[in-house]
């Protein structure tokens, strides 16, 4: 038996033995580098699997092994930049074959009628399709733990990073999961419906206002699972963060499980009431960057499968659209939406590159994340003020500067993929929470104030 057929029949071995989110958040990933001197070594994908691999999971991989080969051996894990060069020529042979053929789907041996429940979740929102790359691979993991074990690990789990990065799609991933694998009471809901449901009751002048109120509290701390999305949009509604923290201490003190969701850190929600934010750090905070070339790429194939044009296109195709939308899933999924509907009028034989380029060339030349830097920013801003870049850099704060700057730094945040240091770096040295105080208050203001939101559009027209 050789060293990949082998592998194949560890990995049967050990199937069984752990549930589904189990199997593909500690071993789906792992790669059979070289068996030397009595010693496996095994590439893995984080540090954190080393950890859980040594501790909870070294005797049935041993065991595993022993079942198929009828031999006792040692094991190592290492990180991909850990495998030193005796190794490195079989790694480049394991990084060019094939992962393990598909194993049939295991599902935990649960009874599947549910009590009637509204959850909020889109059924197509699962792991299988949720697509996994360095940037995004800590948080699925996290999530697949949450999601075998609700409740006991990781509460809350605060997942965040920028809009359109699939933070939503991980979230509905994890509460479909526990709906399929177990009778709990899972709830998805965002920040704004829990606002506006809240502010509904107290606003009313309805006799039955307290029944609507114990039904509202019945509804949200009575489920297992509170998936909230977008929590950063609480900023502001000061009776509503009373209420969620309330919920939220209702459920965490009931061992039930929280994922919540932000376009920032816990510590960087510095208008949130403090014993909130730090209530979010009490479990796991996980980032989710903007996808790399190769998570992009993966992405585009995964999405072309269900698409008509999935046999005609080119693979410099998709490297193209990569290479043009490079920060936002979201503006993945419309390019080639785009590509589609071209595709359809034309009918071309192949899509090759030259067609893509005239049906993606405008959309693409209007990528505001790739186009626009903070240089470009803080000079539409200036011009539009009637100001210089010099003082929106400087330390003036009279209302005439302060305001643009704010405008100016919510727009850097907006439309670069620039993190919160840098772009107080570039507004004359200032500290990160001065560059979160302005993007909160100028999104504040867009809500509140007409004339704002159109100054904003108009300064994006100017770039």
């Amino acid at each position: 038996m050789d060293e990949k057929d082998l592998w194949q029949s560890v990995l049967n071995e050990i199937y069984p033995e752990v549930n589904s989110a189990s199997f593909h958040a500690w071993f789906n990933d792992l790669k059979l580098i070289k068996i030397k001197d009595n010693k496996v070594y095994i590439q893995v994908p984080m540090e954190i699997h080393k950890r859980i691999l040594t501790t909870n999971y070294y005797n049935l991989i041993d065991d595993a092994f022993y079942k198929v080969s009828n031999h006792n051996y040692e094991f190592e894990f290492l990180l991909k930049e850990e495998i030193d060069d005796d190794l490195l020529e079989v790694q480049k042979n394991v990084d060019n074959v094939d992962n393990f053929s598909p194993i049939p789907t295991y599902v935990d041996n649960v009874e599947t009628t549910h009590e009637e429940w509204e959850t909020n979740l889109i059924p197509e929102l699962n792991f299988n399709n949720y697509v996994v790359g360095d940037s995004n691979r800590l948080a699925k993991t996290a999530g697949m733990i949450v999601a075998e074990q609700p409740g006991k690990v990781h509460n809350p789990l605060f997942i965040y990073g920028k809009s359109g990065l699939g933070k939503t799609h991980l979230m509905h991933a994890i509460g479909n999961y526990i709906v399929e694998h177990s009778k709990k009471k899972v709830l998805y809901t965002t920040s704004e419906m829990f606002k506006d449901e809240y502010i509904n009751i107290i606003n009313s002048d309805n006799k039955n206002n307290i029944q609507s109120a114990a039904n509202f509290k019945k509804k949200y701390r009575e489920v297992d699972v509170l998936i909230i999305d977008d929590i950063q949009y609480l900023v502001g509604a000061e009776k509503t963060q009373q209420e969620f923290f309330h919920t939220f201490n209702a459920l965490h003190q009931a061992n039930k499980q929280i994922i919540i969701s932000s376009d920032r850190s816990p510590d960087d929600l510095k208008l949130l009431e403090e014993r909130l934010r730090s209530r979010f750090m009490w479990g796991l905070p996980v980032d989710i960057y903007p996808p790399d070339f190769d998570l992009r790429c993966k992405i585009i194939r995964a999405k072309l499968k269900n698409m008509t044009i999935s046999t005609r296109i080119d693979e410099n195709v998709i490297e193209y659209i990569a290479n043009n939308c490079q920060n936002d899933v979201r503006f993945l999924e419309g390019a080639l939406n785009r590509l589609m509907a071209y595709t359809a009028m034309i009918v071309p034989e192949k899509v090759d590159l030259n067609f893509a380029i005239e049906a993606l060339g405008d959309y693409v030349n209007h990528n505001i994340y790739k186009t626009n830097s903070i240089e470009g920013i803080q000079k539409a801003v200036a011009d539009y003020f009637k100001i210089t870049v010099d003082d929106l850099k400087g330390k003036r704060r009279s209302a005439d500067i302060a305001y643009p700057r704010q405008i100016a730094m919510y727009l850097s945040r907006q439309l670069t993929e620039e993190n919160l240091n840098r772009i107080g770096l570039e507004f004359g040295g200032r500290d990160h929470s001065t560059v979160i105080h302005a993007c909160d208050k100028i999104a504040m203001d867009i809500k509140e104030n007409p004339m704002v939101a159109n100054q904003i559009k108009e300064i994006q027209n100017k770039m």
